[in-house]
Formats: C-alpha cells, structure tokens, sequence
C-alpha cells in the first residue's frame, strides 16, 4: 500500500479508506499552463472524492519530499479554491490541458464501507497514455452460444496494434452483474465479509489482515490480490467466489468460455491490460443466457422481480406467472433490449393478447382467482433478442421508471448554434433521476445505423464518462408542465451529434429515451 500523502507524479497508488474517516493526498505543479491528469478508480464502495488546488508560497519547492511535506504542513488547514468533485463508483477523471502552479489536493471519503482504491495523477499525460486505448466500438459481441459454451469476440486495443504496447486481455465471468473496473472484480473475489474483521485506525495491520480483505502486500503488488501469505485467507475467497472466474488470455480478440450451465444468465467483461503498467481499461459489458436443454423450459416469474430473458434467433420463451389467488389486477411490464419481440399471453389457455413489442410497453389485465397466466416471447428473425420483463399483482410495484406517453427528445431549431443546443424532453409525476449524454457522430449516420447499434437495456453506466453532460431529478404534480430543458455547450461548429436521456427508476433501472440527433450550425 501507497502509505505516504504524497502522490508521485505518473505512477498509479492504491491506497485504502476507514468509513467515514477522510484521507488527503498532495502533489506539486510547478510550473503554470502545464497539463494535468488525475484518475480515481473506486473498488468497491463508491467514493466522494474531490481535487482542489493552493498557491505555493513562493520559497516552496517541489524537489525532494521533505520541502513538500514541509509546506504541506504549512497549508494543510487552508481550504484550497475547489476544481473538481464527484459522487459514485465509476471510474473517474479529471482532465487539463493547462493547469496552474500550486499544491494540489485530493480528498477521499467512503461512507458506505472500508474500501480501498487507487489514484493516478500525471502532469504529462499525452505520453504517459498508461491505461489502454478502448476502440471506437467498445462492446463485446456474442458470436456463437451454446447449452454449456459461449464465444465472445471484440476489437482490439488501439494501443496494441497502434502504439505497440504489450496488451493482454482478461475476461470476467459470473451471474450476478456486470463491473466497471478490474479493481471491483479483485475486490469481489475476496471475501465479502473480511471488512468485518478490519482493524480501527491506529492498530497495526498484518499480512494476514490484508490476505482476507483481498489487498496486495509489499511482495506480491503487481498480482492484484495476496494469494500466498495466509493460507486461510486464500481457502475462505476460493470458497465464498465460486460464481466469479477472471482469466486472461494473451492479446487474442476471440475467446470460448465453457463449462457453463444450461440456461444460465451469466454476465461477461472484458479488460484490456497493459503489461508495463498492469493499469487496465474496461470494455463494455454483456450479459448471454445459455442454451437451455433440449426439453423446453417454462421459467417461472416472481411477483415483483424484473427476470432478463435472452431468446436466439427465431427462437421461442416461455414463462409463467402465477398471482396470489386475492389479486384485482395483473401487469407484465416488457422492456425490449433490441429488436422487436413477439409476445402472447394466456391465461388458463385463452389468448388474452398477441403483439410486437419494441422498447417499454406495460400489459395490464383484470384479474380472476387462481389464473394462470403463460407468455410466450418470440425472438426476432434478424438475430439473438434479449428483454426484461416484470410480472406483478401489486398496484403500487413497478420496477421500471414511468413514462410519458411521448419519450422523444426536442431540439430547439431556433436556440441551435455553432456550439450549444437547448433540447427539452417530457418527464411523469413521479420524481425521477434523468441523465443527458451526447456523442459525436459521422454525417453519414441514419436512423438506421441509430436503431441497429445499441442494445437498449445498457444503461448509463456503460457510458464513457466524456459522453456525460449531466443528471438531475425532476417532476410535476401538473403532467401538463412535466417538461425541462437542458442547454448542451462545447459543440462543434458542422459536427453531429448523438443525444441520448436516460431515466434512472427508485429500484436503479434505467430506459433510455428515443436518441435525438443533431447537427452543429458551420457558420454562425
């Protein structure tokens, strides 16, 4: 562990935090207009953390980590002008191509757990380039699936074949969700409950301490998690992960995990790791049910319960829904990843409907003592299709965030300039958390290429975090006045854009509304 407060300039600390108990870092820039990269990737709690900077006085010194520590002690309490600040369990950064002299602070809080993390500051980040380069299209496909196999393909790193740096690629696989950061997956492959026996602050820490937390020690920093040092440690996460597997594969782009359960939703990613610095970059996340046994399968639905269903192509579901015998009415809320599905429902063997899906559709039905209801879903003729679906008995029980009837985003012509646009879009009565994007796209891109693209169940979270414009929370007691708008600066002059609206439900769900895009005044 990183146990000093000052971080060196161009290499990557990790470092752990005490909940509710803050931490400070320090770093000197020298010298103004001089670039600066900070990165922070949380493990497994999310973090507060926020970067501000101090003058130096002018006798001050960077060189050597005494007059650091010095002048640190001088100004440790004054509050420094603040330049950035963030909220979560992303992986974040901060960003500038020109930055002034000063000492620069980074403070970190976790209020959630006792967590550990890691810090990569640089002031010459156009050479350093230590995380790998994601392609244009980040996202793994699934390109052959089995009862017991699935083969996985991706493009390749543009540092590998471009800038010639030693990649390798690690793929995790497990039932639960996808990770954002192989930090996250290193973390969960250690014990969930070590944290449980962490030491206060202030009492000493041994190897054995840090086996079971599932952090690096002194001699074993460059493998991600301590295997050796405390035999028992080692049994307890072999044990407790049995679901979670990590493999790495060299620099090849095709890979077939096997030995998979039949009709099994298992959740796939992908890290692109360079070798010199072990820092590592996350692709894309999917997620593939196997192939169920020859014999079909009726899955039952749970009341309440949103159940991921993957269909392959001109394939066939089906499912079950039983209701509590006292139930009035019956909703199958349906969210359609990608293509058009088919969907029947029956109850006691009458049809009750039959229709194409695409996007959110809600199915509500009055309800009948000891009904039974089966869907039948039909998967696409074009390709493999995947959906959510939620079954419910409860009025009040809804998973995926409300709607308006129109989900298509407005650009104002008239407020449209060479590098800003206002856009408004409609929102519910129920106060919701709303999340804008935006992504720079080729003249040539249609409506077509717009629907084809992305799988519409990936929510913001598999968002490069460039992409981001904001979140907010909003609604009205008025439907009528349901409406807001939001101003997108920094544009370029005759560039489009991609602009999507996520909304983010109470049960963390997220539908994406229809994309909207736009093209940059060139002369204003």
């Amino acid at each position: 562990f990183h146990d000093s407060s000052v971080i060196p300039d161009g290499a990557e600390i990790s470092s752990y935090l005490f909940r509710d108990t803050p931490k400070r870092y320090f770093f000197v820039v020298e010298e103004d207009n001089t670039p600066l990269a900070v990165t922070v990737t949380p493990c497994d709690a999310p973090l507060e953390w926020k970067l501000s900077v101090q003058e130096l006085p002018e006798e001050a010194s960077g060189e050597g980590s005494e007059p650091l520590e010095q002048q640190k002690h001088q100004i440790t309490n004054e509050e420094g002008t603040e330049l950035f600040s963030y909220k979560g369990n992303d992986v974040e950064y901060f960003v500038s191509a020109s930055s002034p002299s000063g000492l620069y602070q980074l403070d970190l809080l976790s209020t959630e757990k006792d967590t550990h993390f890691k810090v990569y500051a640089t002031t010459t980040p156009e050479s350093d380039q230590p995380y790998p380069e994601l392609p244009y299209d980040p996202r793994i496909d699934v390109t052959s699936l089995g009862r017991t196999t699935v083969t996985l393909a991706w493009k390749p790193s543009p540092t590998a074949f471009l800038l010639k740096q030693p990649i390798q690629y690690c793929i995790v696989i497990n039932k639960e969700h996808n990770f954002k950061s192989l930090c996250a997956v290193e973390a969960k492959l250690s014990s969930d409950d070590a944290f449980m026996m962490a030491p206060k602050p202030g009492l000493d820490f041994s190897p054995f301490d840090f086996a079971l937390f599932g952090f690096p020690s002194d001699n074993n920093s460059g493998k991600g998690f301590l295997k050796s040092s405390a035999k028992f440690g080692r049994q307890t996460s072999l044990k407790l992960r049995v679901d979670l597997h990590k493999v790495c594969i060299g620099n090849k782009n095709v890979f077939t995990v096997s030995d998979l359960k039949p009709d099994t939703q298992y959740y796939f990613d992908m890290f692109a790791v360079n070798t010199n610095t072990n820092m590592s970059t996350a692709y894309v996340g999917t997620f593939a049910r196997t192939k169920e046994e020859a014999k079909q399968k009726t899955v039952e639905l749970k009341d309440g319960k949103v159940t991921d269903v993957f269909i392959k192509r001109k394939g066939a579901k089906f499912l079950r829904f039983v209701p509590v015998s006292s139930h009035q009415k019956v909703t199958f809320s349906v969210h359609s990843c990608l293509d058009a599905v088919q969907i029947q429902v029956r109850r006691d063997g009458k049809l009750l409907l039959s229709q194409n899906v695409e996007g959110v559709r809600q199915f509500q039905f009055r309800g009948k003592a000891k009904a039974k209801y089966l869907i039948r879903l039909k998967g696409s003729k074009k390709g493999a299709s995947m959906l959510k679906i939620l079954a419910t008995s409860r009025p009040n029980k809804q998973s995926f965030p409300s709607l308006p009837e129109d989900t298509r985003i407005k650009a104002f012509d008239k407020l449209r300039t060479c590098s800003m646009v206002t856009v408004a879009w409609l929102g519910t009565q129920e106060r919701n958390k709303f999340c804008i994007y935006k992504r720079e796209v080729d003249d040539n891109y249609n409506e077509e290429q717009k629907k084809r693209e992305q799988n519409q169940c990936l929510g913001p979270d598999t968002r490069k975090k460039s992409e981001k414009v904001l979140c907010k929370y909003f609604h009205s007691q008025n439907i009528q006045k349901a409406v807001t708008t939001e101003t997108i600066r920094g544009l370029q002059p005759g560039k489009s854009y991609l602009l999507d609206v996520y909304v983010i439900g109470h049960g963390g769900q997220s539908v994406k509304y229809q994309s909207k895009l736009v093209k940059m005044r060139k002369f204003c």
